[in-house]
């Protein structure tokens, strides 16, 4: 039996190695507390404009809440374009240190805000933080696990981003009720993460394919400046990264579905998701029960079947493939977003569904860090999936902005939610036209070994 035969005949966790496994922990915690941040917006954001604003423009907290988040969402794909520009050009690890620190660092700042403008500033600077690292961590971990685990090493990845709500739901419920000024604790509590810089440095290797990389990259821009012609691989190793995504055909629809499907999910998600605990809270309000309490129990809900959906939508994807599983989840999302916000008036009913609304809303997530490294070479792989998870935020931070205008405008969040919901169509038509890479290995011939001094340069056409 070979030694490739033999590593699949093992249960598949089996298979993996201690720094595979401890590249894991490190993208997975580091996305746990990018979420614990993120997420911590979502449950406090209402709260805090209660006291940001003046009593007569109460009513419309749901439009600033949409500016805010809004903000928050423009910075985000900001950052997550440059840190995955940065992680081709100095790692993976090193990235994923800088990320963690500027987040941790700049998401204290939220809790000084003195109005809803200034939230949404301050906002502005912890999402350029946060989305420096979602790229990073997806990279390393689709590079250093196995073909046959990488669905699952992604699911157990992104998991993170429920394991956040959870941790930052149950804060809330015990912060929230001392006082006007529980948000700007929660805002506080994010600066900890920086802490976790030393772990990863003490514990997470480097890709090796990133190394090989490098190097090709560094060799060939040694033969471009003694004056070598290049051709073929060499000049797109000496491009800008984001200038070679757009240079390479052989990615262009890739890129494009990528885009586009990314864009479908970040519009309607942001747009929907996001002001389900407010929902649940308001509802809870109309029952004579306490708002604040009922947001945080919403919010743990779908953290806690969020992360069941991460995981089995990455688990799904190595068992039946890439396409029909995230076809699926588009599908659930779309027709579950009218049924929560339009259907139960019992906030328990409610709390029900919401569950199930989190399982397929925060899973499916999950198919990006799963399909995107697969579609992308090494080279630019950071820069393609930083940039197609990333960019359509620039975008999709409209989302919140129109839902929170129809909310007001439409007297309710049930018509503005399904309005919105509408835009997991986009994703669902163009899901069936992305390659099918179930178990195929990730592709660029630069993750081949470096070549020896007497054909490199074939870089240079010789």
């Amino acid at each position: 039996m070979s030694t490739n035969q033999s590593v699949l005949a093992l249960p598949w966790y089996r298979s993996l190695s201690g720094p595979q496994w401890k590249t894991l922990v490190a993208a997975n915690l580091s996305w746990t507390l990018d979420s614990f941040e993120f997420f911590a917006l979502f449950l406090t954001v209402g709260f805090a404009l209660h006291q940001l604003v003046a009593p007569a423009q109460y009513a419309a907290i749901p439009r600033y809440a949409g500016y805010i988040i809004a903000a928050t969402l423009f910075g985000w794909g900001v950052g997550g374009v440059l840190g995955g520009i940065i992680a081709d050009y100095i790692g993976r690890k090193r990235t994923m240190m800088l990320a963690i620190l500027a987040y941790s660092l700049t998401t204290g700042l939220s809790a000084v805000s003195w109005n809803w403008e200034s939230l949404a500033v301050l906002r502005f600077i912890v999402g350029v933080g946060i989305g420096s690292e979602w790229g990073t961590g997806a990279s390393i971990v689709a590079e250093l696990w196995p073909d046959h685990a990488r669905g699952r090493g992604a699911g157990l990845m992104q998991c993170g981003a429920g394991i956040g709500a959870i941790l930052a739901s149950l804060v809330w419920i015990v912060v929230g009720g001392i006082g006007p000024n529980a948000w700007r604790w929660m805002y506080l509590i994010g600066v900890l993460p920086a802490l976790t810089i030393f772990w990863i440095l003490w514990n997470t290797p480097e890709s090796a394919k990133w190394e090989r990389s490098h190097e090709r990259r560094s060799d060939a821009r040694a033969l471009k400046r003694q004056g070598a012609q290049l051709s073929g691989e060499g000049v797109a190793l000496t491009r800008f990264t984001l200038v070679d995504l757009f240079a390479d055909r052989t990615v262009r629809w890739p890129l494009i579905g990528s885009l586009l499907m990314m864009l479908s999910v970040t519009f309607a998600f942001w747009g929907v998701s996001t002001f389900v605990p407010t929902y649940v809270g308001s509802i809870a309000a109309k029952a004579h029960l306490p708002a604040k309490e009922w947001a945080g129990y919403a919010g743990l809900v779908t953290g806690i079947c969020g992360t069941f959906g991460f995981i089995s939508l990455g688990f799904l994807a190595d068992a039946i493939g890439r396409k029909p599983v995230t076809m699926l989840y588009y599908l659930m999302c779309l027709i579950l977003t009218p049924v929560v916000y339009l259907w139960p008036h019992n906030v328990y009913v409610l709390l029900a569904w919401v569950a199930v609304f989190g399982f397929f809303t925060l899973g499916i997530w999950t198919w990006a860090p799963v399909w995107l490294p697969e579609l992308f070479p090494t080279r630019m792989r950071g820069t393609a999936i930083g940039f197609c998870f990333n960019a359509p935020r620039l975008l999709g931070c409209i989302g919140p902005l129109i839902a929170g205008s129809l909310i007001v405008g439409l007297g309710g969040y049930g018509p503005a939610a399904t309005i919105i919901g509408l835009f997991f169509i986009l994703g669902l038509l163009v899901a069936p036209f992305l390659p099918e890479t179930r178990g195929q290995p990730l592709p660029g011939v630069i993750d081949e070994p470096k070549m020896t001094p007497s054909v490199s340069p074939s870089l240079a056409g010789g």
